[in-house]
């Protein structure tokens, strides 16, 4: 037996804590007596120490099972920290380790020093290491990241579902289970796989009071996280993508825009992996991008945000990655980008799986559909999906809460969901019954005839997203609720059916919308910043600057467009460039020599517009983009200046023509300096160049290509006008 004053002296000694925290003390106690023990504990709650304590102060090794190497190295060197003297205290066992590191652990593991071993469950079905613990006593067996058995969670392994068989084949020790996220689906699927269901069940509150969570529509996001981040200056953060090559582009990204980051994901060697997170541990670097891969079990207690790029694939996985931000109890901010393009990319990637896994996928997804349109408050939301009521209304530290939509009394559309749910034979998933009332006639709603109830279509003033947002609710409210055994088939409860007898006030709010999102693509070779929609910032500003725009253009005997396009008058009216290395970075089609030959007047009559009306000027900026990723501006310029033909040129890109003057054009409208004097005076008549010249001096109204080709093509070849008007930027423009 341990008594109580020795598990408090331990937990000073080892841990220098004075007291534990929540539900730690009973669930070690509980574990200590030889008890199984499920353990439900938002991240950041302390579950480490529930199996760490108990495996310091029992008899014999702690078999502790966990996924991630990196989990188990960061674990290790943190114990063998918490207790001086022989390392043997505690080691891991996977792939990483070389023969002799293997044989230091069998000897430390028979000499009896080791009392916490890690394995991962790979390891643990391996013969020689079911031998081996065998021969030692076995104090007790965590399996952490429980939720890795269920195929309803959101990290599904196949092999933790053989560790009860391993465990029997060992040698018989008390069981505890440590998940971090656990639907009550899952947590049932756990205590059965792991054939524990005498187990106490320890549940901590899932409230995380100190993160604040955001979904923003996904528009120019990238240009929003770094902009986000430079108003977080110092600050520690994730960025979580899907993919990995979106987590490259991210970190680069962020790198050439002054922010201290590196990327991490299963792609990089194991060298890079650590050192890269390392970097991130020891705050040599601000941001860490990455999968999913990163971050379970990182002890980092002050990570500041955790910004989601694309919307996880299930709010177990957005709740344990939003988790990572604010361990130590401070300021957390929780930021996910949505668009409906990305729901469609996820869909997509599920095709070609067993239809069983596409099943729970999909139903996964919704949930998480669900919780980013909708305009209640999050955190009730993420509650309730972990079986957890939150009583408040408002929450006051998520962006539905802080800026609520307009309610309405929605008791004739609750009634409406309800009635139709009593009048069906059997149950349905949320979205089939969305279709029934809008009338949408689908594959499933005719397979089932539900096309000929009279409630079909009894709702077809609204589409399917608002009635999807109705049950929803619904389930919040507890008129409703789905039944876990069978994934998401919708009942109505005690309360709704009450409620259909006596309806009453119900106050509803529609979900938000979004826009489709745009698919990634590759940044423009040019690094062009993307044109605004029109019009300017500042529309008083907008008129003096095309004033003095005019005054320039007269003087040095140029077309106003010359000068300065519309457009970077524009970016002008909204970011006011002080300084022409301001008016470079933040306003399209301005470079180096543009804003030199040009730009004085323009920021000195910026400065006092801005001095004069005390104006606050926005913390924005035109985002830096890699200019180019195949080196193509350098390359041409470099062959330019050897006077090389631009025919030799295209063939050595493997390019036509078309597009050898399509990339130059393009390089060249932002400000780009190139001389192709010499292969114009081989190829085209004197007078053919004066004359288009002159035009585009005198009467072009815009640098547009396509103005130009319009006026001139009765007398002047494509060619000829492309080439004049390349030369005439370059000479006069730039």
């Amino acid at each position: 037996m341990v008594d109580d004053a020795i598990l408090h002296e331990k937990l000073k000694t080892f841990f220098g804590y004075d007291a534990f925290k929540s539900d730690q003390e009973r669930i070690i106690r509980h574990l200590v007596d030889g008890g199984n023990g499920f353990v439900l504990m938002p991240t950041g709650g302390g579950k480490s120490l529930c199996y760490q304590l108990p495996a310091l102060v029992m008899d014999g090794t702690a078999i502790v099972i966990s996924p991630l190497i990196a989990l188990m190295k960061n674990q290790v060197d943190a114990i063998r920290g918490f207790e001086a003297g022989d390392d043997g205290i505690a080691h891991f066992l996977n792939s990483s380790l070389s023969r002799q590191q293997i044989q230091e652990v069998q000897e430390d593991l028979q000499r009896g020093v080791t009392k916490l071993l890690y394995v991962a469950p790979e390891s643990l079905t391996k013969e020689e290491n079911i031998a081996l613990l065998k021969t030692i006593k076995i104090s007790f067996y965590a399996v952490d990241e429980a939720h890795c058995i269920s195929e309803w969670g959101h990290d599904f392994r196949p092999e933790y579902r053989r560790i009860r068989d391993i465990v029997d084949l060992i040698q018989p020790a008390p069981i505890i289970a440590l998940t971090a996220t656990a639907t009550p689906k899952v947590q049932s699927d756990i205590l059965k796989n792991l054939r524990i269901p005498d187990a106490q069940v320890f549940k901590s509150s899932f409230n995380r009071p100190n993160l604040y969570y955001e979904v923003r529509d996904k528009v120019e996001p990238e240009k929003d996280i770094i902009r986000f981040i430079r108003q977080n200056p110092g600050k520690s953060g994730i960025i979580y993508c899907l993919s990995r090559k979106k987590v490259e582009e991210m970190a680069q990204m962020l790198s050439i825009n002054g922010i201290k980051a590196l990327p991490y994901h299963a792609g990089l060697d194991a060298k890079t992996r650590a050192d890269n997170q390392d970097m991130f541990l020891t705050e040599q670097i601000d941001v860490i991008v990455a999968t999913i891969a990163f971050g379970m079990g990182i002890d980092k207690p002050d990570v500041r945000f955790v910004i989601h790029y694309d919307i996880p694939k299930s709010i177990e996985g957005y709740y344990q990655e939003t988790g990572r931000a604010g361990r130590d109890g401070q300021e957390g901010q929780c930021i996910t980008y949505y668009s409906y393009k990305d729901i469609q990319k996820l869909e997509k990637f599920m095709q070609g799986k067993p239809i069983a896994e596409q099943e729970i996928g999909k139903q996964l997804l919704q949930e998480t559909v669900a919780y980013a349109e909708s305009s209640q408050c999050r955190r009730k939301m993420l509650l309730n999906y972990f079986g957890e009521d939150y009583p408040q209304d408002n929450c006051g530290a998520c962006d539905n809460c802080l800026h609520p939509k307009k309610r309405y009394d929605g008791r004739e559309d609750l009634a409406l969901v309800i009635e139709l749910i009593e009048t069906l034979p059997e149950r349905f998933k949320l979205e089939h019954l969305a279709a029934i009332l809008s009338g949408v006639t689908n594959a499933m709603v005719k397979s089932y005839k539900h096309d000929e109830l009279p409630l079909f279509g009894a709702g077809k003033d609204h589409d399917i997203r608002f009635w999807q947002a109705v049950i929803h609710q619904g389930l919040l409210m507890h008129y409703l609720e789905k039944d876990i055994e069978n994934y998401g088939l919708i009942s109505a409860t005690q309360q709704g059916l009450d409620f259909l007898q006596h309806p009453h006030e119900v106050m509803l709010v529609e979900d938000r919308t979004f826009s489709e999102g745009e698919d990634d693509e590759e940044p423009d070779d040019d690094g062009a910043a993307a044109v605004h929609g029109g019009g300017g910032g500042d529309p008083v500003l907008l008129a003096m600057l095309k004033d003095l725009r005019k005054d320039v253009a007269r003087k040095l005997h140029l077309q106003p467009w010359v000068v300065f396009g519309d457009p970077a008058l524009e970016d002008m009216t909204i970011f006011y460039p002080l300084s022409l290395d301001e008016l470079k970075s933040k306003c399209q089609g301005v470079g180096d020599g543009k804003a030199h030959k040009f730009g004085q007047p323009f920021v000195d009559l910026i400065a006092r517009y801005v001095e004069e009306n005390e104006i606050m000027r926005p913390d924005d900026f035109v985002m830096k983009t890699t200019v180019s990723k195949d080196g193509f501006p350098e390359y041409i310029a470099r062959t330019t200046d050897r006077r090389l033909p631009l025919e030799d040129i295209a063939a050595d890109r493997d390019m036509d023509m078309d597009e050898l003057l399509t990339r130059i054009e393009a390089i060249v409208s932002t400000g780009f300096h190139l001389n192709i004097n010499y292969y114009i005076k081989e190829e085209l008549d004197p007078d053919v160049v004066e004359e288009i010249y002159d035009w585009f001096k005198t009467k072009a109204t815009s640098d547009s290509l396509q103005e130009a080709i319009a006026a001139l093509k009765d007398e002047y070849e494509e060619l000829e006008i492309r080439l004049v008007r390349i030369k005439f930027l370059c000479e006069v423009a730039n």
